[in-house]
């Protein structure tokens, strides 16, 4: 007769997090997004993170990076490539492949899949018989997206994209457990997709460590790069697409120097519109390419203000670092992006009648704030001309700027988190949550091995 049997450790939950994106140094926020969350989960003890992370990617070819111990990336070279495709130039790569044995084969060694896209990876977990906890998290609207880059050549087909990938996403989703969402629009919108409570908030994060005021960094700028002493430097952050909008941005300061302003356009980033910000301000603009981040976070500290006009960011990480390096940003009035203000003000608010002609001695705080200034502006006005004049109204008045500047530093240390804390408390609790439904019971339509 045998004695009791000692029980096994409990073994932690094995994460899958699938980015069918190609990463790179020129891949876009949420490839950022989840370095950052991978990066904070190595620098936890093991025993603190919990659990064991796989984050696939997509890569020229099959490797394995380690972090720690319990993190690390793998890249999986991509079946079906949408980089050749002439609507796809300049975004992020993904894979349309339907199926991949080869993932399929990896997902079976996982406790947890968390979905973050609407391609290859995602139709190969949805496909599979074996099921267990599965998450999403929505990063960036692909359907509005989407829709963005068709809409100026066939508005038509721009509808008709957007109406097929909102209901491939909507179809994945109900297969989840959860669903991390970025902003609470969001989230009442999928609610009737998945229920409310199957839906939480994805926050953002940022690095304090690389994102701040750096005294320094302007002069070396300006020396670096040839631009005299007091200039307005208008930095666009992000990838130079038509989903971005950096040529609204761009026309906005040629007219403001045609009108006598000594303002210039900073551009980190690369994309098809790259060229056509060359031609529009040959000799007003800076083009810094993609930038490792060290570099990045002292351009940011270098620069005056942040434009950035896209409509189709769920999160838009480049405001929350501009927000964090000290940085007022000019946003579209109604973009998801303006959630990480905490203090907006709108262009159609009049200054103060001290205000209007400058910002000299003895002027009065502008926009009716009282003492308290804001960390950015919301453009209701959305044509080249609304831009034109928010910009305008910021390259006129140092001192405001100035005190926005202060404003979003101190907004950006009290209100943001770090990308450890996004993690802790935002995504690690969802991984670990036992599935609601035995594996298997959730069932994609066209199912098989």
């Amino acid at each position: 007769m045998t004695g009791p049997r000692t029980p096994e450790p409990e073994r932690r939950p094995s994460v899958a997090v699938l980015m069918e994106l190609l990463r790179t140094p020129r891949a876009g926020g949420q490839v950022k997004c989840w370095e950052r969350l991978a990066e904070a989960a190595a620098g936890l003890d093991p025993g603190e993170l919990g659990v064991d992370l796989t984050v696939y990617v997509l890569g020229a070819r099959y490797t394995v990076q380690p972090l720690s111990p319990a993190v690390r990336f793998v890249a999986l070279p991509p079946l079906l490539a949408t980089g050749r495709l002439p609507i796809a130039a300049g975004v992020d790569v993904t894979d349309l492949a339907p199926y991949r044995v080869d993932l399929a084969r990896l997902l079976r060694g996982h406790t947890v899949w968390h979905l973050t896209h609407l391609f290859a990876f995602t139709a190969t977990a949805a496909r599979m018989r074996y099921r267990p906890r599965m998450v999403a998290s929505v990063h960036t609207d692909v359907p509005a997206l989407a829709a963005a880059l068709l809409h100026g050549t066939d508005p038509r087909a721009a509808r008709l994209t957007r109406t097929l990938l909102s209901r491939r996403r909507d179809r994945f989703l109900r297969l989840c457990d959860h669903t991390l969402v970025a902003e609470p629009e969001q989230r009442a919108e999928l609610a009737s997709v998945v229920g409310p409570e199957r839906l939480s908030l994805l926050g953002r994060g940022v690095s304090p460590e690389r994102f701040h005021p750096d005294p320094t960094a302007r002069p070396e700028f300006l020396r670096r790069h040839g631009i005299p002493e007091g200039e307005t430097l208008v930095l666009f952050a992000g990838r130079a697409d038509a989903s971005k909008r950096p040529l609204l941005v761009a026309e906005a300061v040629r007219r403001l120097r045609a009108r006598g302003r000594a303002v210039r356009l900073v551009v980190a980033g690369d994309g098809p519109d790259t060229p056509h910000v060359r031609e529009l301000l040959p000799d007003g603009s800076v083009l810094l390419g993609v930038l490792p981040q060290h570099e990045l976070a002292r351009s940011y500290a270098a620069c005056d203000l942040l434009a950035f006009p896209s409509r189709s960011e769920t999160i838009g990480n480049v405001v929350g670092e501009a927000l964090a390096s000290g940085l007022p940003v000019v946003l579209p009035a109604g973009a998801r992006t303006g959630r990480w203000l905490s203090r907006p003000v709108s262009d159609r608010s009049e200054p103060e009648p001290a205000d209007v002609a400058s910002d000299g001695p003895g002027r009065g705080p502008p926009y009716g704030l009282g003492h308290v200034p804001p960390d950015g502006l919301l453009v209701t006005d959305g044509t080249v001309g609304g831009w034109t004049a928010a910009l305008e109204r910021l390259v006129d008045r140092p001192r405001l700027r100035a005190r926005m500047s202060e404003q979003a530093r101190l907004g950006a240390r009290h209100g943001l988190r770090d990308w450890t804390r996004v993690l802790t408390e935002d995504v690690l609790p969802r991984w670990t949550v036992p599935a609601t439904q035995p594996s298997g019971a959730r069932r994609h339509p066209a199912d098989g091995e």
